[in-house]
């Protein structure tokens, strides 16, 4: 079968859900057997979001060979289980620069550089991925009428007409609800689609994002002014969970549509067991377990992979984790009970810089002295190991190089290779390397016995081997290590009920279907401390 191109865009405004959309259509397409890759472009002009404050853009996603990226490919890599690489994420900045970079060596003889043809052509190459999938999905980042999406618009419109039905152009817009009038208001939506219309792309399916039921007279009317037949008019209603998405998608027949709308033969409506079973576990799950997460970013989507990562694992264990955002910059060691007391189990949040580090420190070694269910995530990890060195080794002054180049112990240093680095983006360690775990700890019995594991890295400082002898001496131990450079990757103490830190992130490999072991273990171990007492 020749490869089909889906396109994806957005109107009215922004933070509709496009990328659950294009997740949900990646899903429903896979479980008919297709083989499936998602992609998102984004019109800002940064080369990737690695250098953007979380405030900025939500979480930073890391793709297995180190490209940073928007959040939405982790909603694609969950949904899916598909791996994704820097194939998959592309923004106006890398476009233009390589654009620009084949200018200045001569590869266009000469020509004036244009909007049209040549950037254009440039994303046209990106969007018709190679590769052996049936159907590539493009998400398009913004909503329509915005001037930096305009060469997007202009690329998927030369693909649609080249390709003809081997490309079609779903677009989501927001039926607003009236509350003063008791109306769904459908202009918005007109407004979109002739936007759209006026760039020379007739969208083939609408998504109507509202809170409210849709009945069929307000749907028909939606197809009637828009030009979009009633079966390809779908609405996407506030859901409890984002993972009924796909589900209500496929009851009204979006991947179907899609298939009719290439020609392809529809077949049967896949059961889809496995997700029904884990949504039925979702519904079911009514105990709570209250989940701490220590961080200085006061933002959901700061830690959406965390987060996700936490509610996949309660699910599988039958309850709903409760998370309760914990300012770091708040805590004290006067206030640290009040703050962390009630909370079956602590996460210490990645996160770079100075602001709020004292009160990771202060929570690690709440949590250590009181046998508070611990996991430190990156910069977590390395804040549980500074608190070891600070409390248990007598060095009051150990600290990572990061925040105080001048500590006598730095227990947290720059690698060796990053010490003449002075660019900031895409320069840390980033995409998944291998780590060797002891064969008798307790991270590789999480692990399920496996002894070499591979997880997703994005930092720049590391534990500083020259203390690893002492820290296991004093019982925390060093049980995760990089087989090629020697490097510390996880640190946990025995004799705690469960305390490990990582200095990867592996909310990056946690899916609906396969939840991380790591997530998997800390839940199951803060329910069962919260039945003890």
């Amino acid at each position: 079968m020749e490869t089909k191109y889906i396109f994806v865009t957005g109107g009215v405004v922004s933070s509709l859900g496009k990328g659950i959309i294009s997740a949900s259509i990646g899903k429903l397409l896979q479980a008919r057997g297709y083989k499936v890759t998602i992609q998102k472009f984004d019109p800002y002009i940064n080369i990737d979001p690695g250098t953007l404050n979380p405030y900025e853009h939500g979480e930073c996603y890391v793709t297995v060979d180190g490209m940073e990226t928007d959040l939405d490919l982790g909603h694609y890599e969950r949904f899916t289980g598909i791996k994704t690489t820097r194939d998959n994420s592309i923004t106006t900045g890398r476009i233009y620069k390589t654009v620009i970079d084949r200018e200045r060596q001569g590869d266009y003889l000469g020509k004036t550089i244009q909007v049209v043809p040549h950037i254009t052509d440039e994303i046209k190459r990106r969007m018709l991925r190679q590769g052996d999938f049936d159907f590539v999905i493009t998400e398009v980042g913004g909503t329509i009428g915005d001037i930096e999406s305009a060469p997007f618009m202009e690329a998927i419109r030369q693909i649609r007409w080249e390709l003809g039905r081997n490309a079609v152009c779903v677009h989501l817009t927001y039926v607003p609800y009236l509350k003063a009038a008791g109306e769904l208001k459908t202009k918005p939506t007109q407004h979109s689609v002739k936007e759209l219309q006026s760039m020379g792309i007739q969208p083939d399916i609408l998504v109507l994002r509202t809170e409210q039921h849709l009945d069929d007279a307000l749907r028909m009317k939606v197809a009637s002014f828009c030009n979009v037949d009633l079966e390809c008019v779908v609405q996407s209603e506030d859901m409890p969970s984002i993972y009924e998405v796909p589900v209500s998608m496929q009851r009204q027949g979006l991947d179907a549509a899609i298939l009719r709308k290439m020609h392809i033969p529809v077949g049967e409506t896949p059961a889809m067991n496995a997700w029904h079973a884990f949504l039925d576990k979702q519904r079911h799950s009514t105990q709570e377990v209250h989940i701490g997460l220590v961080g200085k970013y006061d933002l959901q989507d700061a830690y959406k992979s965390i987060r996700e990562s936490l509610n996949l694992a309660g699910i599988y264990n039958n309850v709903r984790a409760k998370l309760h955002f914990i300012n770091s910059e708040h805590i004290t060691h006067t206030n640290a009970a009040e703050q962390l007391g009630d909370m079956a189990g602590i996460i210490i949040c990645p996160g770079f810089g100075q602001r709020g580090i004292e009160g990771k420190i202060i929570a690690a070694e709440y949590c250590r002295t009181n046998d508070i269910p611990t996991f430190g995530i990156c910069l977590g990890m390395q804040m549980m190991v500074i608190e070891f060195a600070r409390n248990v080794l007598k060095y009051p002054d150990a600290n990572s190089t990061e925040m105080n180049a001048g500590t006598s112990h730095p227990v947290i240093d720059l690698m060796e290779e990053q010490k003449s680095v002075t660019q900031m983006g895409g320069t840390m360690r980033l995409g998944a390397y291998k780590c060797e775990l002891v064969n008798d700890s307790k991270t590789c019995m999480i692990y399920g016995g496996e002894t070499m594991i591979s997880e997703r890295h994005r930092h720049r400082y590391e534990f500083n081997n020259r203390y690893k002898e002492e820290y296991t001496k004093a019982g925390m131990r060093c049980v995760g290590i990089n087989p090629d450079t020697n490097l510390v990757e996880i640190v946990e103490i025995p004799h705690l009920r469960w305390y490990i830190g990582a200095q990867f992130h592996p909310e990056y490999s946690s899916t609906v279907l396969h939840p991380h072991p790591l997530f998997m273990d800390f839940i199951k171990t803060c329910i069962n401390d919260n039945k003890q007492s």
